[in-house]
C-alpha cells in the first residue's frame, strides 16, 4: 500500500479526537460567549436578548475600557521591543565560545517557570522597597511607576524564553554563510543586519508573536503588581474585563461583550504581525 493511500485511509481516525476536542473546548464555548455578549444574563439559562446594547455600554458607560485599551497597547509596544531586543542580544552572546553558557541559559530561562501571580507579588515587594527608599512612594502612587514596573516584570519573565528560541535560530545558521561574510570583510554590524537577522527571521516571527499575544493578554502580573491602581490607570484589558464581569452588578453581558472585542482586537493584531514578519522570512 502506498504511503499516501495509507495516510488517507487512517487520517479520519487520528484527526477525529483532536477535531472533537477543538470543537468542544473552543468552538462551542466561543459560540456561547458570542451569543451571551448580545444578552443580559446572570447564568446561561436566563439570558435575555438586548442586541448591541452591551457593546454600546462597554464603550460609553465610562472611559475605563478605552483607557485600558490604550494602556495595554502602550505596554505591549514597549515590552515587545525590549523583550526581543534583549533576548536577541543575550542569544547572540550565549552562542559564542564562552565558558559556562549552558549555566547562563538555564539561569535566564528560570523566571519563565514562575507563575505570574507569584512573580507579581515578589516584584511588588522589591520595587516598592526601592521606590519608598528613593522617592517615598510606591507603585500605586503614580501610574508611571506601575507602567514601568509591569514592563520590568514581564521582561524579566519572558526574556529567557525568547532567548532560547533565538539561540536555536542562530545555531541553525549555516557556518559557511558566516564564514563567507567574514571573508568578504563584513564587520560586526553589517554581518548582524545583512546575515544574522535575515537568517533568523523565522525565530523573530515566533518570538514577536509570543510576546505580542502574551503582552496583550497580560493579567496575572497586572493583578498582583498594581491591581490597576491608582484609579484604574494601570489596568490592562484582561483585568478590566474580569472586573466588569465579576465586580459590577448586572454587567456580565457587558463583560462578555468586552471579551469579544478583546478577542477580535488580539486576533487582528496577531494576524497582521504574522503576515508582516513571515513575508520577510529567508529560506535556509
Amino acid at each position: 500500500m502506498r504511503i499516501s493511500t495509507y495516510i488517507k485511509k487512517w487520517f479520519p481516525a487520528f484527526a477525529l479526537p483532536t477535531t472533537l476536542a477543538f470543537i468542544l473546548a473552543f468552538v462551542v464555548p466561543f459560540g456561547m460567549g458570542l451569543f451571551l455578549s448580545f444578552t443580559k444574563f446572570r447564568t446561561v439559562n436566563d439570558a435575555q436578548w438586548v442586541g448591541v446594547e452591551n457593546y454600546i455600554t462597554a464603550f460609553t458607560e465610562n472611559n475605563d475600557f478605552l483607557h485600558a485599551l490604550g494602556f495595554t497597547v502602550s505596554f505591549t509596544v514597549v515590552s515587545v521591543i525590549t523583550v526581543n531586543v534583549v533576548a536577541f542580544a543575550l542569544a547572540s552572546l550565549l552562542t559564542k565560545a564562552i565558558k559556562g553558557t549552558n549555566i547562563f541559559r538555564a539561569v535566564f530561562f528560570l523566571p519563565n517557570l514562575i507563575g505570574g501571580i507569584v512573580l507579581g507579588y515578589i516584584w511588588q515587594l522589591l520595587i516598592n522597597g526601592v521606590l519608598v527608599g528613593i522617592a517615598g512612594e510606591d507603585l500605586t502612587s503614580n501610574s508611571a511607576y506601575g507602567f514601568w514596573g509591569l514592563v520590568v516584570v514581564v521582561n524579566w519573565q519572558m526574556i529567557g524564553y525568547m532567548m532560547v528560541i533565538y539561540i536555536a535560530g542562530i545555531q541553525n545558521i549555516p557556518g559557511e554563510v558566516i564564514e563567507a561574510a567574514e571573508v568578504d570583510g563584513a564587520g560586526f554590524w553589517p554581518k548582524l543586519f545583512q546575515v544574522t537577522i535575515p537568517m533568523v527571521t523565522s525565530a523573530i516571527t515566533i518570538c514577536t508573536f509570543l510576546t505580542l499575544s502574551n503582552c496583550l493578554k497580560i493579567f496575572d502580573q497586572n493583578l498582583a503588581l498594581t491591581a490597576g491602581a491608582p484609579n484604574h490607570e494601570t489596568e490592562g484589558l484582561a483585568l478590566n474585563i474580569y472586573r466588569t464581569f465579576y465586580n459590577v452588578r448586572n454587567h456580565q453581558g457587558v463583560g462578555q461583550a468586552k471579551a469579544v472585542v478583546f478577542f477580535v482586537f488580539v486576533a487582528i493584531i496577531a494576524f497582521f504581525q504574522l503576515r508582516l514578519t513571515r513575508d520577510k522570512e529567508v529560506e535556509g
